[in-house]
């Protein structure tokens, strides 16, 4: 293996965590927002406000895009063992 097949493998993983993450993080990003700009409307300064709206999105999320998830990073997975024999040879 090459230090430019490893820089592709690493830029790989990396960008299978963004697209992965993503969906989560703008979500619990979105909540968080639309929740702040409440609490600062009404003057509400209660903590859990911003704690459960937020979980309860992520659960959602995940319940929603677990499986497209899962069948990403099986496939990704998947062609990283394809790979195993061209690095080793």
């Amino acid at each position: 293996m090459n230090l430019a097949q490893a820089s592709g493998l690493m830029t790989g993983a990396v960008l299978e965590i963004v697209i992965l993450a993503a969906p989560i993080l703008l979500t619990a990003l979105v909540v968080g927002l639309i929740v702040s700009i409440f609490q600062a409307t009404t003057s509400i300064q209660e903590q859990t406000l911003t704690f459960v709206p937020k979980i309860a999105s992520i659960m959602l999320v995940l319940a929603l895009l677990g499986g497209w998830m899962f069948t990403h990073l099986s496939e990704y997975t998947r062609r990283l063992f394809e790979l195993i024999p061209e690095m080793v040879g």
